[in-house]
């Protein structure tokens, strides 16, 4: 679209420009080399086998100047968390939120949830199922609960995930899909899924490490004996529990607070 006013300039780009042509469009790498441009500031090589190093070569073998800039890499990951999770480990990126107490309750005793958490928390819950385009609950959930698990922002209601649930018999409703176990996630269609229910669905899936970010919703409210935000987990030493979770974001949604935790993992 800048025609002319490309050539010689600077293109940033969060991903190493594509080397493979696809349904999506044409090589990126090729597009850079006929617009012209003398140098590209990259944040992070695509791990897509088609590409990873050769966008970076071509460009290069074409006289373009390309730097990349590895501060920014975690960032650019971050933006990206679903593209890399499918390449490089066949999933969707699995986001975890909990709304709890202030002593890690998700509901009273008899099962009552509406509601923990005031207005505020529960738009911005909207917004980030936006973000997804999978959402799953449990069976006891949707038996207790019957969510609609939709957006309700004006504007992005067609953002709506579709929704999935996991039940060991393989049931779900018209319209909704369905797995029986939390490994199983490789073969729902798209890229970032929020888990939104109950505290054994929360737990299985944190048994099999299969979640990548955690939403955590607290409200200044004290429930006492109420129904715990997780079930078993499997830990049994106390020191594989640390050094697990990193604090990435944290924000008020008066009057409750919301922290965002990224999982860990070896590089």
């Amino acid at each position: 679209m800048a025609g002319d006013a490309a050539r010689g300039g600077t293109a940033y780009v969060s991903l190493e420009p594509c080397a493979h042509e696809s349904a999506r469009g044409p090589c990126c790498a090729n597009l850079l080399e006929r617009a012209g441009v003398g140098r590209v500031v990259i944040a992070v090589s695509d791990p897509d086998s088609r590409t990873n190093g050769a966008g970076i070569a071509r460009l290069q073998a074409a006289g373009v100047r390309v730097e990349t800039i590895a501060a920014l890499g975690p960032e650019a990951g971050r933006a990206m968390a679903g593209f890399f999770m499918r390449q490089q480990h066949q999933r969707p990126h699995v986001t975890l939120k909990l709304a709890m107490s202030l002593d890690g309750c998700i509901a009273l005793e008899d099962g009552t949830s509406q509601w923990i958490t005031g207005p505020a928390a529960r738009a911005h819950t909207h917004l980030e199922r936006a973000r997804h385009e999978l959402i799953l609950v449990g069976r006891g959930t949707l038996a207790h609960d019957h969510p609609r698990l939709d957006v309700r922002l004006p504007g992005l209601e067609a953002y709506s995930p579709a929704r999935v649930v996991l039940s060991r018999s393989g049931a779900a409703p018209e319209g909704w899909l369905t797995i029986q176990q939390p490994t199983e996630i490789g073969a729902l269609p798209g890229d970032h899924l929020m888990i939104e229910g109950g505290a054994q669905t929360a737990a299985a899936f944190l048994a099999e490490d299969l979640v990548d970010r955690l939403l955590l919703y607290r409200a200044p409210v004290l429930i006492g004996r109420g129904k715990a935000a997780l079930a078993d987990i499997g830990l049994i030493d106390l020191a594989e529990a640390h050094e697990r979770w990193q604090l990435i974001d944290a924000r008020s949604f008066a009057p409750d607070r919301l922290e965002v935790y990224e999982r860990i993992r070896p590089q």
